[in-house]
């Protein structure tokens, strides 16, 4: 596969997965897990809904990571593959769903 259509592959599979929370797992880091109730759930909405990639904030252009703004907090997140079968000497294939896990964690910038 071309790395430009690689890429578009693997934004579009991001995208689905933030948005939708299908086939992997979401981890919030101790500082947003313990965020009042709505602020959190702003936070997972914002992050949800984030279209904003450029070039500067995306240079692979394979939509795995942010940093924006939620009622005044800097929040960040990233999306790390993994094998499904947690065989660790395999190498995650991002373009593969059936083979690769996406874990996504999201946290205050601070916290990276």
């Amino acid at each position: 596969m071309r790395g430009e259509t690689r890429r578009a592959t693997i934004a579009r599979l991001n995208d689905h997965f933030r948005f939708t929370g299908d086939d992997g797992w979401t981890y919030l880091s101790r500082k947003v897990a313990v965020m009042p109730i709505t602020a959190k759930e702003a936070v997972i909405r914002a992050v949800r809904i984030f279209d904003a990639f450029t070039p500067d904030n995306d240079p692979h252009g394979e939509h795995d990571c942010a940093v924006l703004t939620v009622a005044g907090e800097r929040i960040m997140w990233k999306i790390d593959y993994y094998p499904r079968d947690r065989a660790r000497s395999n190498d995650p294939d991002p373009i593969d769903p059936a083979t690769t896990l996406r874990v996504m964690t999201i946290m205050l910038a601070e916290e990276y």
